[in-house]
């Protein structure tokens, strides 16, 4: 089994177009949550949401080639190519047979499809455009990005509801470890922000009403909190085997030793009492990298301010890691941006690997009012400056799936090995 390092980072977010617009606005806490401008919410119960602020793909994208893409495709290219900038790769000869992509979107092309249905009962046959079906497609994300970048090798599309970002990331570093590839782009990508997007979340009752005070309105493990809001954006790793970022003389940021993945079979939105599931997903991870539960330094939690989700997660972490669970540092980045549903986990999984880069904890914003059931150090009101040596990032998802990684600081110890 070959180790797997990350050498490239690429996001956008409602915090920013970039990973240190991002990671900046993470590290202080500020919020990029605000009323929805994507269409008219008057009588909506939920208003409010972390949509990606001023952008524009243009620089990237050419205004003809843009058009056949749909929001969260444009999204997937634009993050995958800060990350594959980021790593030192220049586009122009294609990366070749031994580059893989693994993109996912929990939820796709549900604008397109939406706007598609009602123009197809307005004007029949003729209210559908040629690019309907290539820009509903989810897997035409990662597909863009192969063509753009000549890769060819490894390529899959994972869509497991809020576990899609850490799903993609963890089989696009399996690939690496048999030796089907030397590189992948992994992570998420997830433009649901739209007004069929927004009633489907709304009317199961998920979603936050704080809409007088969006910034404060996604609050984990706070007393007052009331469901998650709705975000969207892209994360992305660049994801190596050691040997090949070495002999190019690629930067390093870390290594991604663990992974692990499983189902609670239990309902298909809530957690089962105790989260069985994630607890155990969280020993498969830890498994996998070949790490004790004290080796880890801070968790990025699933976090999603929902009443359960978050209880439930508490007890989950409490029963993996025993007393050293009072020693770590865990918040959830989804108290600044929202809930990105698909392309949570690679924007998670860019904050964990910063959080190792740079030494800082983020915290988890509008942690005003502690639930006594969230009783573990979910870092209130600021960053933190330490050393991080290792994260597990933690992705939950509807129909019971899980998904945890775990990266730590590029050592020489024996590589991890894979849980399946």
């Amino acid at each position: 089994m070959r180790r797997v390092v990350v050498t490239g980072l690429g996001c956008l977010s409602p915090c920013g177009s970039d990973v240190p617009t991002t990671w900046a606005a993470v590290c202080a806490g500020r919020s990029g949550v605000g009323p929805i401008t994507r269409f008219d919410t008057t009588g909506w119960r939920t208003r409010i949401a972390g949509e990606v602020k001023g952008f524009d793909p243009t620089a990237l994208i050419d205004r003809r080639a843009g058009r056949r893409l749909e929001l969260f495709q444009q999204y997937a290219v634009v993050a995958a190519e800060e990350a594959l900038k980021d790593a030192g790769f220049t586009r122009g000869e294609p990366l070749g047979d031994r580059a893989g992509v693994y993109i996912g979107s929990g939820i796709g092309g549900v604008g397109e499809i939406a706007a598609g249905s009602l123009s197809v009962n307005a004007r029949g046959e003729k209210g559908v455009g040629p690019f309907f079906i290539p820009r509903s497609l989810t897997n035409l994300a990662g597909g863009h990005l192969a063509i753009r970048w000549g890769m060819r090798g490894p390529s899959l599309c994972v869509s497991t509801a809020c576990a899609t970002g850490n799903h993609s990331i963890g089989e696009g570093a399996r690939v690496i470890r048999a030796g089907d590839a030397d590189v992948v782009i992994a992570g998420g990508s997830e433009g649901a922000i739209c007004a069929l997007g927004m009633a489907g979340f709304s009317v199961m009752r998920a979603l936050s009403r704080n809409n007088d005070h969006p910034e404060g309105a996604s609050r984990p493990f706070d007393r007052d909190r009331d469901g998650f809001v709705m975000g969207e954006g892209a994360g992305m790793l660049v994801l190596e085997s050691l040997e090949h970022a070495r002999a190019r003389g690629a930067r390093i940021y870390a290594e991604l030793v663990g992974y692990g993945l499983n189902n609670d079979a239990h309902h298909i939105t809530a957690p089962p009492p105790g989260h069985a599931g994630a607890a155990r997903c969280m020993e498969l991870a830890l498994r996998s990298a070949r790490m004790r539960p004290e080796e880890i330094d801070y968790i990025n939690a699933h976090g999603t301010s929902t009443p359960r989700n978050d209880a439930e997660e508490t007890v989950a972490i409490k029963a993996v890691f025993g007393d050293h669970a009072r020693d770590l540092a865990i918040s959830s980045t989804k108290s600044v941006m929202g809930h990105l549903l698909g392309a949570a986990g690679g924007v998670e999984a860019v904050v964990a690997v910063k959080t190792i880069a740079e030494g800082v904890v983020p915290p988890t914003a509008n942690l005003d009012n502690p639930d006594p059931e969230c009783d573990l150090d979910y870092v209130p009101g600021a960053a933190r400056q330490e050393p991080v040596r290792a994260v597990l990032s933690n992705a939950f998802g509807f129909g019971g799936t899980n998904a945890v990684l775990v990266f730590r600081q590029l050592t020489s110890l024996k590589p991890a090995h894979d849980p399946g």
